[in-house]
């Protein structure tokens, strides 16, 4: 799928680095669940919602998390970074108030080697926050 994306559909945010599902950089969407696009069939996402980069934001309005990455300087080089925020988005979606272990266990399929994690595990906190604040200013 990773090659369609790119190739095809000219959705380079998805980068490709292992090629065997190990280090999170070609992290897609299909149907809000993370998965490696590197080893995920194309044929297998036919009818299905597929998300990447490309799909969760733009440049005159970030999602929550792309400005908390941004915010907390969550990355360096910038390769694992569309991978880690679509991770972070399926965790978010799914639980809304994860602990700092379910953080670090969610994204341990997400390598980086500039930050430390630290900063990853900051972001992701904040962006947990701000989703907060968004839902609750639609609630009212």
């Amino acid at each position: 799928m990773a090659e369609v994306l790119r190739n095809r559909c000219h959705l380079t945010g998805l980068k490709v680095s292992c090629e065997v599902q190990v280090c999170g950089a070609c992290t897609a969407l299909v149907d809000g669940l993370p998965v490696s696009a590197c080893t995920y069939l194309a044929y297998e996402a036919r009818g299905r919602r597929v998300t990447t980069i490309e799909g969760i934001g733009d440049s005159e309005r970030l999602h929550p998390i792309q400005k908390a990455f941004l915010d907390e300087f969550a990355f360096q080089c910038g390769f694992c970074t569309p991978g880690m925020i679509l991770s972070a988005k399926a965790l978010l979606e799914e639980n809304p108030e994860p602990t700092d272990a379910e953080v670090v266990s969610y994204m341990d399929g997400n390598l980086c080697r500039c930050t430390g994690y630290r900063p990853i595990l900051k972001a992701i906190r904040r962006a947990a926050g701000l989703m907060r604040q968004q839902r609750e200013a639609q609630a009212r």
